[in-house]
């Protein structure tokens, strides 16, 4: 058995989305995938993990969805009607909801709704390699295809070499308020949270996920996914 030091674990589920690129007129969290939501596929992983301490989910205020969908889970789920205009903003409305009830070293982890394809054991053998680690880190997994950088006019002005290219996933874990501090000072909108710590001069740390675990973006994904998850 795992033992790990006397620190929680809290999960930040964004689901305030439009999913406006894939054009299927509702939101990406709301798709089904073998007759399960993408939510509720997600909150069921961490759900089943004994050493999450609570989950939290962050709805579009205006959400009148989920309240039919009529799920039922476990005391440690929350749902919070706090999402922003970005998901990073999304993020930090819930980290704000949340204060009065997480330590400032306790660990975070932020993963994206639209990445069903998450396992319990990707996410245990994250949370216990960086459990002691001084940043924290992420899922990702290494690319594996040629990269090429475009111009305006799609043509290829580079190839990079990919030795040291990650494709970066979720969960991104990292403490309450180093992620707090990172988010609140990023001059813009980041990309992700790793962003974020990598402008507070910080190294985040990657650990090897799953092709599975991809982001659904584009109708086609769909298709994909059904083929690679279980039922």
């Amino acid at each position: 058995m795992l033992k790990f030091a006397m620190v929680k674990f809290h999960i930040i589920i964004p689901a305030a989305g439009s999913g406006s690129r894939m054009g299927l007129g509702q939101p990406k969290q709301y798709l089904k995938i073998h007759k399960k939501t993408f939510v509720e596929r997600v909150i069921r992983v961490f759900e089943n993990i004994s050493l999450v301490n609570s989950i939290h989910i962050a709805l579009h205020r205006d959400d009148d969805i989920w309240k039919k969908l009529n799920l039922s889970f476990s005391a440690k789920v929350n749902v919070h009607y706090c999402g922003g205009e970005s998901r990073v903003k999304t993020v930090l409305n819930t980290l704000g909801v949340i204060k009065d009830s997480v330590g400032e070293n306790d660990w975070i982890l932020v993963h994206d709704a639209a990445r069903p394809g998450i396992e319990e054991k990707e996410v245990q053998h994250l949370m216990h390699t960086l459990q002691n680690d001084s940043v924290g880190g992420l899922l990702a997994y290494p690319i594996v295809d040629t990269i090429k950088i475009s111009n305006k006019e799609d043509r290829v002005v580079d190839s990079p070499l990919r030795d040291n290219l990650w494709q970066a996933q979720t969960p991104q874990m990292y403490r309450y308020k180093m992620l707090c501090d990172a988010l609140e000072q990023f001059n813009g909108v980041p990309t992700d949270e790793s962003q974020a710590i990598e402008h507070l001069g910080m190294k985040p740390k990657l650990i090897k996920g799953n092709l599975k675990n991809f982001k659904v973006t584009y109708q086609e994904d769909l298709s994909i996914l059904e083929s690679l998850i279980d039922k």
